[in-house]
């Protein structure tokens, strides 16, 4: 079986997920803010994914969540620029004549 993953913040790591679940303007950041201080207050990631939030979650994305915030703090909470599907048309590419 393997470990259920865990959560110590430091007072100023506390702070800083307090903060930004309550103030950030990103709704998606406060969200993934407040799963993680549940789970540093030692609920388990299915309790978080399945109980604790305003919409249900995969348990894995919590814990994605989870390893992007040890690995880059606050920082990883954020969508990178460049993620999604990309444009199929770009119409900077074109000059207005017709021809590309």
């Amino acid at each position: 079986m393997p470990k259920a993953l865990t959560l110590t913040l430091t007072e100023k790591q506390k702070q800083q997920l307090t903060s930004a679940r309550d103030r950030h303007p990103k709704p998606y950041v406060r969200e993934r803010a407040a799963a993680l201080l549940q789970v540093a207050t030692g609920l388990t990631i299915t309790q978080v994914a399945t109980e604790k939030l305003f919409r249900r979650r995969d348990p894995e994305t919590i814990a994605d969540w989870l390893h992007r915030y040890e690995q880059d703090g606050l920082q990883g909470l954020l969508i990178k620029d460049g993620r999604g599907r990309k444009a199929a048309f770009f119409p900077s590419a074109c000059d207005g004549t017709g021809s590309a």
